[in-house]
């Protein structure tokens, strides 16, 4: 059985945070909650942990995972960021926003789309992720969490519990999650291109 740590959304119990550390370290899959909707994560550097993250979600490796980051210097070693990219990541962090760039050789190959070497970066505002990241030291390697074969992200962290019971370790319950996906953009071209339109406004972006 899932266990489910119940933190407080503003002010996380640290304690908690850091039982769920232990578990990512022991390469656990966790479900948590995003500024966007629940996501599972698990730790960057575990292939089994990863692979099942992937098995979990039924998602092949042509699907972008995406790194959870801390703030913009630890997202610009992961990924190769010009000024121009940066400004506008600047701009639109922390929030719900993917931002899909070239992968530094910081991010493990089997991690970035095989094709293209490429790899979705996101700076999460939500209090209990930020702490989770400090406590880990490192970003997380993340999916949002929809069922196989459903659209629709998961919002209820016992439902969550539940229905994953026997696949993730843990369920982080801060309460309800917006139960919107992120605005996914892909930054590798010439020109900004918009992958999909989520809670992320596109004013931001000056679109």
């Amino acid at each position: 059985m899932a266990q489910l740590f119940e933190v407080h959304p503003d002010n996380p119990q640290a304690r908690l945070l850091k039982q769920a550390v232990a578990m990512l370290e022991k390469g656990s899959v966790l479900a948590v909650p995003t500024d966007s909707s629940y996501a599972l994560v698990c730790h960057l550097d575990d292939k089994a942990a990863a692979d099942n993250l992937r098995r979990i979600r039924g998602v092949d490796d042509k699907h972008h995972l995406t790194l959870l980051c801390r703030d913009l210097s630890e997202l610009a070693s992961y990924a190769r960021v010009d000024n121009r990219q940066f400004r506008l990541l600047k701009s639109a962090t922390p929030g719900p926003y993917t931002f899909i760039l070239e992968a530094s050789k910081e991010v493990p190959r089997r991690l970035s789309h095989p094709a293209r070497k490429t790899i979705g970066l996101r700076l999460p505002d939500h209090k209990v992720l930020q702490d989770l990241l400090a406590l880990l030291g490192a970003p997380l390697l993340a999916t949002t969490l929809i069922p196989p074969g459903e659209t629709e992200p998961m919002n209820d962290a016992q439902d969550i519990r539940e229905r994953f019971e026997h696949q993730i370790a843990a369920v982080l319950d801060a309460g309800a999650c917006p139960m919107e996906p992120t605005t996914v953009v892909d930054l590798t071209g010439d020109e900004m291109a918009v992958v999909r339109v989520g809670r992320g406004a596109l004013a931001v972006l000056g679109l």
